[in-house]
């Protein structure tokens, strides 16, 4: 069973950083995807970032440049470095540990960008 517990989400002024952080149960971290996702206000959850085992990653335009996703397989964690926050970053971010095409989700973590 896999369990994947988010920290790091807060509060923060237009401009600002935060670093998100996601901490794995289990053997199967080294092997996965893993990814953050991100749900704002009446909107989709959407693609923020992912990094795959070997350690490509891929960003949405809308973050690309501003955040930067990395993983520590011997800890079991993936972190998210924001920076140059902006208001339309507002959202609950979740974790995503993909493994044999099965998503595993966090609960969320929220991040609230005041302008």
């Amino acid at each position: 069973q896999v369990q994947l517990v988010e920290s790091g989400g807060g509060l923060v002024q237009a401009g600002g950083s935060l670093r998100l952080s996601c901490a794995a149960s289990g053997s199967i971290f080294r092997f996965s995807t893993m990814g953050w996702y991100r749900q704002g206000p009446g909107k989709q959850r959407e693609l923020v970032a992912v990094i795959t085992m070997t350690g490509s990653t891929n960003y949405s335009d809308s973050v690309k440049g501003r955040f930067t996703i990395s993983r520590d397989n011997a800890k079991n964690t993936v972190t998210l470095q924001m920076n140059s926050l902006k208001p339309e970053d507002t959202a609950v971010y979740y974790c995503n540990l993909n493994f044999i095409a099965t998503d595993h989700w966090g609960q969320g973590t929220q991040v609230t960008v005041s302008s």
